[in-house]
């Protein structure tokens, strides 16, 4: 089963937004290429021995960010392309997605700056 990191129970960061996140990054660097078949809600909080709510939250933001699309009576994919938003919301998602990822970064005891350095590095590195 692809997840890319085990969930930390004790840490400030809600399960849903994790298990939200974890599957974002399995989907940004490829694990998870368009059109792949997401585990079942139930599968995936078996696996991470977590409420089903909370799996169930976590694809609902997904749904609703365009990153996966639920068909009915198959189950849930990775969307096959993003919707790209307008410029306005593109903006606005850009810096959600900037605060989120500072605020995780705190949450964890990371200098925000090297989170932001360590990201130029991998964009750099996979061009």
């Amino acid at each position: 089963m692809v997840f890319p990191t085990v969930l930390d129970a004790s840490g400030g960061v809600p399960l849903r937004v994790q298990v939200r996140e974890g599957l974002l990054a399995a989907i940004g660097d490829g694990r998870l290429p368009p059109e792949s078949q997401l585990p079942t809600m139930r599968e995936l909080a078996a696996h991470l021995s977590i409420d089903l709510n909370t799996v169930q939250r976590a694809y609902a933001e997904l749904e609703r960010l365009g990153a996966i699309e639920t068909r009915r009576g198959r189950g849930s994919f990775v969307s096959s392309a993003p919707p790209l938003p307008d410029p306005d919301v593109r903006r606005a998602q850009t810096e959600a997605c900037a605060a989120a990822a500072i605020a995780m970064a705190r949450a964890q005891g990371l200098m925000p700056e090297d989170v932001a350095r360590t990201m130029l590095e991998f964009l750099q590195g996979n061009q």
